[in-house]
């Protein structure tokens, strides 16, 4: 049997609507409050993509600039991953639209829907591919336009979302860095405590779905911030844990970007400080899938993530579901 390879992180990228929303402009069409969106969440402002900025065209260029970091051209990549819930359509893919923008002709391409756990869970599987040899090069995206899918009669949802997208660039690393240890997991019990109920082959689209409003983001608060409290520190542990390390080895924290308490709780169950966490939620909001990869493509432009560095991505959503990654940097 072949030996492993080791495999991580080569180049990161993203990328942001221009136009920004603030609490200030949604207090204009909702009955919400700048004080009451902070003092819960810590999200100030997010991004909003225009009518004609689909799914895919943010995942082009964060694409960009992922493989301009790792130095790599379209012709290298194997592989596009593309996590998302806010696909351009149903089919074909999000990944197979972006293949051919970025003319990655010998790229395989899919799309894969763990909601805000999706980029983890992306970055797990391109892996598999690298390790085993089967592939050198996998590009892997969290993109998202919830704004598309926000019900703006929903004040306790239609604060919280916001669009963007992040990249990576997984290839083959020196042994001893790279992905350390990874950790996946669903609840699908929950599965209805964060939904788009209809627009699938159980509720198909009718005029009586489209009018109940029943092809926006549903969300049971309560139930998925205590879900997202436990499991977030959880599977942080568990990385450590898997990796043979302690928790002292940590140098950077970098969860998905959905609530200043959850945050706060994850850091806290695993004893890194603040100043070792990289928060930009009151900037951006939740962008789902695109969190995590925008958090660490940030991070790293801002040289808080160095060479050598143990950093911990983790991250929940939809389904429900978590994921968690340590990785040598």
């Amino acid at each position: 049997m072949n030996k492993l390879r080791s495999v991580g992180i080569i180049g990161t990228g993203s990328a942001l609507p221009e136009k920004i929303v603030t609490n200030a402009d949604l207090e204009k069409i909702v009955d919400t409050t700048d004080e009451w969106i902070v003092s819960r969440t810590g999200i100030k402002e997010r991004r909003f993509a225009d009518e004609n900025t689909a799914t895919s065209d943010l995942a082009y260029d964060a694409a960009l600039k992922a493989m301009e970091a790792a130095n790599v051209v379209a012709e290298d990549i194997d592989l596009i991953i593309v996590a998302t819930v806010t696909p351009d359509m149903a089919f074909p893919a999000t990944a197979c639209i972006l293949q051919d923008r970025l003319d990655a002709k010998n790229a395989a391409a899919f799309d894969l829907e763990a909601a805000c756990s999706g980029f983890l869970y992306g970055v797990a599987v391109g892996q598999q591919f690298i390790t085993t040899g089967v592939y050198n090069k996998v590009l892997v995206i969290g993109a998202e336009t919830l704004s598309k899918i926000i019900d703006f009669e929903d004040r306790t949802t239609c604060v919280l979302f916001g669009d963007g997208a992040g990249a990576v660039v997984l290839g083959e690393v020196e042994e001893g860095k790279g992905i350390l240890s990874i950790d996946l997991g669903a609840q699908g019990s929950g599965g209805k405590y964060l939904t788009v109920p209809a627009g699938g082959s159980r509720k198909p689209t009718t005029i009586e779905t489209v009018q109940n409003r029943e092809h926006f983001i549903y969300m049971g608060g309560g139930e998925v911030f205590k879900f997202a409290v436990r499991i977030m520190g959880q599977a942080a542990a568990a990385v450590i844990e898997k990796a043979g390390l302690e928790l002292e080895d940590v140098d950077y924290l970098v969860p998905h970007q959905a609530n200043n308490r959850i945050i706060e709780a994850a850091a806290k169950r695993i004893k890194i400080p603040m100043d070792k966490v990289k928060v930009n939620l009151d900037k951006y909001g939740n962008m789902s899938a695109a969190s995590v990869p925008i958090a660490l493509d940030e991070a790293i432009r801002d040289g808080n993530v160095k060479e050598g560095d143990n950093i911990i991505l983790v991250g929940f959503g939809g389904g429900l579901t978590w994921g968690a990654t340590l990785i040598k940097w």
